[in-house]
């Protein structure tokens, strides 16, 4: 769902400046001439998460929503465990349709909250305050089984002391799995021509780190991955997904997908802009990239080394369809990383050490 109230100066995804009135009908049946071209890719193969993102899905309406999610669930098999993710803003319009939201079948709302402290979501553009904020998060938890929320460190003036503030306010909301992300100066933003003063520096940030890390870890929540912490059960589906290699269709303005078959794996992509992309769905084939036997290390190292407890290294097989040892590089870098210090290859299992998961750019720039 490509619209936002307005664009935020921190963000690179595709996101556009919605207009007076988002065309949701039209969106949505783009949608699904979208998902029919897919179709015949992945005839039989179970829907485990539907993951709906963006932009602010929250602007379209619950009525949007149900439609979107019932012609889904008619056209692919589903399992009866559906994690069903929307992502919202927790200003009071999106607020007002969270049971709407959940009566359509969202059972998991990820809210983008930031930060909440009001200084600093003025300085990111964000369209809430701290009071929405605390009260979309107090009515999400009431009405949905799960509930996300995103937050950032690393802000601009935000100091050890004021993270440290709310960490201490995070783990008393009610909700069952945290991200928590350091603010990057992304190319092609704002930000990244006219970075805001007082950005910390790097030492302050390894503190900031350690900081969540230990905040939300004492506090019961569970790191599973570089930015995701749960309490039991709460872990994401989706993105647990993404990170063990798995296959996605990805559908809408500027999706990225991945699909394997018995022979090759191939990344899709659809147009950014939402008009040209609707203009075009159905009528134009789908763009496909086919992922080179070389990059597949890198692939799938990219995704499995977030996760702390690494993967399978049978997961490998399965996702790829090259058993372990029959690929040209991937036991020699494998061993390289190894030597480095960085990577734990013992008991059938890829795993970064606690040096390489402080060194993951690098532990993982030794794949390509």
């Amino acid at each position: 769902m490509p619209w936002c109230i307005r664009k935020c100066p921190y963000c690179d995804f595709n996101s556009h400046q919605g207009p007076e009135a988002i065309p949701e009908s039209q969106y949505i049946d783009a949608l699904m001439r979208d998902l029919e071209q897919f179709l015949p890719w992945v005839w039989g193969r179970p829907l485990v998460s539907i993951f709906i993102g963006g932009g602010t899905p929250s602007l379209f309406s619950a009525a949007s929503i149900a439609i979107l999610i019932s012609e889904i669930r008619a056209r692919m098999k589903c399992l009866p465990s559906l994690e069903i993710t929307l992502e919202a803003n927790p200003g009071s319009f999106e607020a007002d349709r969270f049971r709407g939201f959940a009566d359509a079948g969202v059972n998991r709302l990820s809210i983008g909250i930031q930060s909440f402290d009001d200084q600093q979501l003025m300085i990111l553009g964000r369209a809430h305050n701290r009071e929405q904020a605390m009260s979309a998060i107090a009515l999400a938890v009431d009405i949905f089984p799960r509930v996300n929320v995103d937050l950032m460190y690393g802000l601009p003036g935000q100091s050890l002391a004021m993270l440290k503030e709310e960490l201490d306010q995070t783990v008393n909301l009610g909700v069952g799995h945290v991200s928590y992300y350091q603010l990057t100066m992304e190319p092609n933003t704002r930000f990244a021509s006219q970075p805001p003063p007082g950005l910390p520096n790097d030492e302050l940030l390894a503190d900031m780190q350690t900081a969540v890390v230990n905040g939300l870890t004492q506090s019961g929540f569970s790191r599973y991955e570089v930015s995701a912490y749960c309490h039991p059960g709460q872990a994401s589906q989706h993105n647990l997904n993404y990170w063990t290699f798995g296959d996605y269709l990805g559908i809408g303005a500027g999706a990225h997908g991945k699909i394997s078959s018995a022979h090759r794996i191939v990344r899709t992509t659809r147009l950014r802009h939402p008009g040209s992309y609707m203009e075009a769905v159905g009528r134009t084939p789908i763009s496909e990239t086919e992922v080179a036997i070389d990059a597949l290390p890198f692939e799938f190292m990219l995704n499995a080394l977030r996760l702390l407890d690494g993967v399978p290294s049978a997961r490998w097989a399965q996702t790829t369809g090259i058993e372990v040892g029959a690929h040209p590089r991937l036991l020699d870098q494998v061993a390289i990383a190894q030597r480095a210090g960085l990577l734990s290859f013992e008991a059938g299992r890829f795993k970064a050490t606690p040096r390489g998961y402080e060194l993951l750019n690098d532990l993982q720039s030794l794949f390509l």
